[in-house]
């Protein structure tokens, strides 16, 4: 039975001497994940298409104190096998094994806004907006790469799993980032992002059953509206992104009417990351959106 003491802040969410490895590491959620892990003691391996990124994220958001740290590893392109192969091998000739893999890297793909009721115009706004190689760059890159990443550290991943009976068990943990738009209707003009989106959602159901053989747990947070590249266009000198209240407010279906707050999905990545008992599980991090648009 737990005593008082263990139900501390610092007790439950603490992640001292974890290794933790995160994709897209560099910019918006990937590094609202590496920050909430490293102020919490872990190792924190991050990787991306851009060095220099990385490199910037590293040096201006290294904790203080403690025993948490921000390392760049890369370049890693995640929709290619090579380069997550090489990632996987630099990790581990450092580390025995990791204790997380955040799969956070994706990409928003084409909009072409479903406005109109007459079919023929209909046709021609997605038809002629929309081309088949953007799709399946979407969904490379938001869906395969997510598979391919999660097996390329399955070794690591197993390899930080502690037996029953050999003091606390533990399993080894993935967190992918799919989105609020792959459990809703609305398509939001991005029927590619959203549908790549519902697969990353229905991938990670697949993993967690399969996977959980080896030991390894797999779950998804779906975002909602969060301050990053995707969301602002851009990133400032530190490699964060704003988005103005404003902007949340114009599309009528956030009840908080604000953006997500970094520190929110921070807590989120530390639950995951902690809770040995959550297992294929979809955490909606929307601010409610999805009490006001139909979901499935």
């Amino acid at each position: 039975m737990a005593e008082t003491h263990e139900f501390s802040a610092q007790n439950l969410f603490s992640v001292k001497g974890f290794v933790a490895v995160v994709t897209g590491g560099g910019t918006g959620i990937g590094l609202m994940a590496t920050q909430a892990l490293a102020a919490n003691g872990a190792k924190v391996y991050i990787t991306g298409r851009r060095m220099e990124a990385l490199e910037n994220a590293a040096k201006e958001h290294q904790p203080t104190g403690g025993e948490g740290q921000i390392i760049p590893a890369g370049p890693c392109d995640v929709t290619k096998k090579k380069d997550l192969l090489h990632l996987a091998e630099e990790v581990g000739r450092k580390e025995k094994a990791i204790h997380l893999l955040v799969c956070n890297a994706g990409v928003a793909g084409p909009k072409a806004e479903p406005e109109n009721t007459d079919a023929e115009s209909l046709r021609s706004r997605l038809w002629d907006n929309e081309d088949v190689d953007d799709w399946q760059k979407t969904y490379q890159t938001n869906v395969t790469a997510v598979y391919f990443t999660t097996v390329a550290f399955l070794p690591l991943l197993q390899a930080a799993m502690v037996p029953k009976g050999q003091h606390e068990p533990y399993t080894a943990s993935v967190v992918t980032i799919s989105s609020m738009s792959g459990i809703m209707r609305h398509a939001q003009g991005h029927f590619s992002y959203n549908a790549a989106k519902g697969a990353t959602v229905h991938l990670t159901k697949l993993m967690s059953a399969e996977f959980q053989k080896a030991g390894i747990r797999v779950n998804s947070i779906a975002p909602g509206y969060f301050p990053s590249e995707m969301t602002a266009k851009e990133s400032d000198e530190r490699q964060k992104s704003h988005v103005r209240e404003e902007k949340i407010q114009e599309k009528g279906h956030v009840p908080l009417e604000r953006p997500g707050r970094e520190i929110e999905m921070g807590m989120s990545v530390l639950y995951l990351a902690k809770n040995q008992y959550v297992n294929g599980e979809i955490i909606a991090v929307d601010g409610g959106v999805l009490n006001v648009l139909a979901g499935r």
